[in-house]
């Protein structure tokens, strides 16, 4: 087999994919999924029109693509605009594609990341971004992962906590990003929830509804993006909020604390403050300790650096952000919200506009934007 002509043809197919009606990212997968089929038939069958082969291929993987997003997006349709409690209806074979493509050939990263292309419908810029990888090692980690499945039979389910944090990825992408997944991710970890009797798989649903209690005060009716700090209260659904602790609560009774119980005990407090003022602060950082030690996350971490400005003031929440690797995402906000806080405007003001040059969504540099042009007015009165 000629890789040589195979990386040449690369840029023509995707063009070529491109005028036919699918979009660049779709395309790159198609193909991408094209050439993993070539390396596996072209060694015993090579064709004699290479080009068109890989047209052919990657075109009907991209349809298969097409149709399965579809699908996906039906089931969804199906399920009311906000996750009524109780439990989640009769499983479906969505939570046992999940389990599926959790392969123990796999390694847990490598899982995470087919399942969430293949099933949870994420594109690899998504995927990327949740990892804080390139899109092209992320691309290189979708496509090892595919290769090592492409000779194995499919029926040997992945392990619960890989599964989990697929769908608690799946679910921050609907909840923050550009493509709506929330409600699919509430309601494959209800039925999850209502199959395994596990402590994780709680905190996970109670974190879900905790967060998506607060989803209609998130945003302003011009689509502006409100910060907790400022969220009107009154819009929470405290419906959710009531379900979410109460599973909550039930999962801490276990003593067997998890990364997903210790965030839904933060969201939890959040949830339990009449208003921003009332926030048990000095509790939340408790909890972000335990966060940590549970789980290492430099994200983590970040987010314990705004809770120690908060409940130490902002010279403490600047020390903690100091032991932290500038280049994380959002390290620039929160060093200057911190920076804001401490009264030093000018650092705010310029790390608020470095931070929305870097912003994941239009919403975030929006109001990163906005933020700077604040502050840049105060200091020209």
């Amino acid at each position: 087999m000629d890789e040589a002509l195979l990386r040449s043809l690369i840029p023509t197919v995707i063009g070529i994919l491109v005028r036919r009606g699918a979009d660049f990212a779709a395309a790159e997968d198609a193909v991408q999924d094209a050439l993993i089929e070539a390396v596996r038939v072209w060694a015993d069958d090579p064709p004699r029109d290479p080009k068109g082969w890989l047209v052919t291929v990657a075109w009907r993987k991209f349809l298969d693509a097409t149709r399965a997003d579809t699908s996906r997006w039906h089931r969804e349709e199906l399920v009311e605009a906000e996750p009524m409690p109780g439990p989640g209806e009769a499983v479906d074979d969505t939570l046992q594609l999940y389990f599926l493509c959790a392969h123990p050939s796999l390694t847990p990263a490598s899982a995470v990341a087919l399942t969430l292309r293949a099933v949870g419908g994420l594109t690899t810029r998504q995927i990327a971004r949740a990892y804080l990888v390139p899109e092209a090692t992320m691309a290189q980690r979708i496509s090892r992962a595919k290769r090592t499945v492409s000779g194995v039979r499919l029926n040997q389910p992945g392990d619960l906590a890989t599964v989990l944090r697929v769908l608690y990825l799946v679910f921050n992408e609907g909840y923050s990003g550009d493509v709506d997944l929330a409600t699919e991710a509430i309601r494959l970890t209800r039925q999850l929830f209502a199959r395994i009797d596990e402590p994780e798989v709680a905190g996970l649903l109670a974190l879900m509804l905790l967060h998506h209690a607060r989803r209609a005060a998130r945003t302003g009716p011009d689509g502006r993006l409100i910060p907790l700090a400022e969220q009107d209260r009154s819009l929470w659904d405290t419906r959710l909020i009531a379900e979410g602790v109460d599973v909550l609560q039930a999962a801490l009774a276990r003593d067997r604390l998890g990364e997903f119980q210790a965030q839904a005990a933060i969201a939890a407090l959040h949830a339990d403050a009449q208003t921003a003022e009332e926030t048990d602060w000095v509790q939340i950082v408790e909890w972000y300790d335990e966060l940590v030690r549970l789980t290492g996350s430099p994200v983590a971490r970040l987010n314990r650096a705004v809770a120690v400005g908060e409940a130490d003031g902002p010279r403490a929440g600047l020390a903690a952000l100091a032991e932290l690797d500038p280049a994380l995402p959002r390290y620039a906000a929160v060093a200057a919200y911190l920076h804001e806080r401490d009264g030093d405007l000018v650092t705010a003001a310029r790390l608020y506009a470095e931070a929305a040059r870097s912003a994941p969504s239009l919403a975030e540099r929006d109001h990163l934007t906005r933020q700077a042009a604040r502050l840049n007015a105060q200091l020209r009165r």
